[in-house]
């Protein structure tokens, strides 16, 4: 029962291998049920992390979303057409699926791609510094820019392609691109768009931001009746046309240091909107990645993975209640 937990800019995950947790591998979700997820990922309680990346799992439960536990919220961004260097091998690509801190299903994310792709590649599960991962929320090309011993790991993600359109997000309405709308929640009015980039996001730029905003209006953002499936949201400052600077409160985990898909999705509407160039670097409390938004809108993000720890999970956890 061995975890293994990694930080991309304070955004941490613990890698659970299923074939090192047999009992929920083969239950009917596949997967650690949700109340187990919920307290390993307690701060206090538990191990203590932003969620669970469990894989390798085979290819068709890795791209399904259909899971069993909580239900994957589903977004429909178009596969990466980059090349990634991992047609060649016959094998099926690794598959990944990811949890949030609160037992639900997350369809992608950047920083937890990013992170599985390390452990991928540090295991020798992997051939190679370019390879494909699946997720609910599609393919992600990986290349390893950099690894060294005792140091963090550079790494780039093929994030796939954005789409602004309401029904693959989805945002409540006809079908309409999802830019520069307007929002009420909690007693003020906001200016958002929408993108899906395999996950939903609402993005919302303003003058200024802080950590107060995302806190006081993002669980009431999440909520809000335009997102049927919830969404995660983020407060977006332009600092000049090459960077931005983002507040980030996550559907299923709260506020959040750094996120991947935050940053794709963030970087994708300033872009759209006119607001920067393709190139920018998306500065979060937890540090900064590199976004790139290419002319038919595919992504690529590029950062820093750290390994923190590795360990077992005690039986005592494993048995204690959800609440503790």
């Amino acid at each position: 029962m061995r975890f293994y937990k990694y930080h991309a800019l304070g955004n941490d995950y613990l890698v659970l291998d299923p074939s090192d947790y047999r009992e929920w591998s083969r239950s009917a979700g596949g997967a650690p049920p949700a109340e187990q997820i919920r307290l390993i990922c307690h701060r206090h309680y538990g191990v203590g992390s932003d969620g669970i990346l469990w894989g390798p799992v085979p290819q068709a439960t890795g791209t399904t979303s259909t899971a069993p536990t909580s239900g994957v919220r589903n977004g429909t961004a178009a596969p990466d057409r980059a090349s990634g260097g991992a047609a060649h091998h016959s094998a099926p690509p690794p598959a990944l699926r990811i949890f949030n801190p609160d037992g639900s299903e997350a369809e992608k994310s950047g920083n937890g791609l990013r992170i599985f792709a390390r452990y991928l590649a540090e295991h020798g599960l992997v051939q190679g510094d370019r390879f494909s991962i699946h997720t609910a929320g599609g393919p992600a090309q990986v290349e390893v820019l950099e690894r060294s011993a005792g140091r963090p790991w550079r790494m780039r993600i093929g994030m796939g392609r954005v789409t602004f359109d309401s029904p693959q997000i989805p945002v409540a309405g006809p079908s309409r691109e999802v830019l520069g709308e307007a929002i009420a929640a909690g007693g003020r009015h906001f200016s958002f768009s929408a993108a899906s980039v395999g996950n939903p996001h609402c993005v919302i730029p303003l003058p200024e931001i802080s950590e107060e905003l995302a806190r006081q209006y993002g669980p009431v953002i999440e909520t809000h009746p335009l997102f049927p499936q919830r969404i995660n949201v983020q407060f977006m400052q332009v600092i000049d046309r090459a960077n931005i600077r983002i507040e980030i409160w996550e559907r299923g985990a709260g506020y959040t240091l750094a996120s991947g898909t935050s940053s794709s999705a963030a970087a994708a509407v300033a872009h759209r909107l006119g607001l920067v160039d393709a190139q920018v670097t998306v500065h979060m409390p937890g540090g900064t990645l590199e976004a790139e938004v290419s002319p038919d809108w595919q992504l690529t993000l590029s950062g820093t993975v750290t390994k923190v720890a590795e360990g077992t999970i005690a039986p005592d956890l494993r048995a204690a209640p959800a609440n503790a």
